[in-house]
C-alpha cells in the first residue's frame, strides 16, 4: 500500500456545519470538548467578499467538524456606550438628593 492510499484510509471526513445544526450528540461532544465555552478557541474566516465569521473545530472518531458560532458584533460607539453608562444629571436632578437635602428633611421631622 503506498503512502497515499494510507492517508486517505485514515483521513477523517471533513465537515463545515453550523451551531444550530448540530445533532444532540454533536452538542455534547461540543460541550465537553469546550466545558468553559469556546470563545477563546473560536477562530475567525474571512470570505473574498469582505464578510466574515467564527468557528471552532470538533473532531469525533471519524469526522473532523469546523462549526460556524454565530457572533453579534458590537456596532455602539463610545458616545452611545456612555450614553447608556452614564445618567445625565441635569435631566434628572429633581430626583436626586443630596446629604443637606436628606438632614434637613429630617431635622423639618422633629416639630
Amino acid at each position: 500500500m503506498s503512502s497515499r492510499e494510507v492517508m486517505r484510509k485514515s483521513a477523517k471526513k471533513r465537515v463545515m456545519t453550523s451551531y444550530e445544526n448540530l445533532s444532540p450528540e454533536l452538542l455534547e461532544a461540543l460541550k465537553e470538548r469546550y466545558p468553559d465555552g469556546f470563545t477563546d478557541y473560536m477562530t475567525r474566516v474571512d470570505k473574498p467578499n469582505g464578510d466574515f465569521f467564527y468557528g471552532v473545530m470538533l473532531e469525533t472518531d471519524d469526522t473532523c467538524y469546523f462549526v460556524k458560532i454565530t457572533v453579534k458584533v458590537d456596532d455602539k460607539t463610545q458616545e452611545d456606550i456612555e450614553k447608556d453608562l452614564f445618567v445625565d444629571v441635569e435631566a434628572d436632578s429633581d430626583d436626586i438628593k443630596g446629604a443637606e437635602d436628606i438632614a434637613d428633611a429630617a431635622d423639618g421631622d422633629d416639630d
